[in-house]
């Protein structure tokens, strides 16, 4: 599946949108599989549940996650 992301920082958390169709304001993040994407989302978070945001994604078609730093 193809991902695009855009991605807000500040001082105490990351906002990460990924969309599955293209988004004029995100970025080409590339081509991924199943396996691929759950071990993107845990580099960004070892805590986070792969599988259900993967799943989420497949369904709605984009992901929101907010990331406490």
């Amino acid at each position: 599946m193809e991902i695009w992301m855009k991605e807000t920082k500040t001082k105490t958390h990351h906002i990460i949108n990924f969309h599955r169709e293209e988004h004029s304001d995100c970025k080409y993040l590339g081509k991924f599989d199943d396996i691929e994407f759950k071990n993107y989302l845990l580099k960004i978070d070892q805590n986070i549940d792969s599988e259900k945001n993967l799943n989420l994604l497949k369904y709605y078609g984009y992901l929101h996650l907010f990331i406490s730093l």
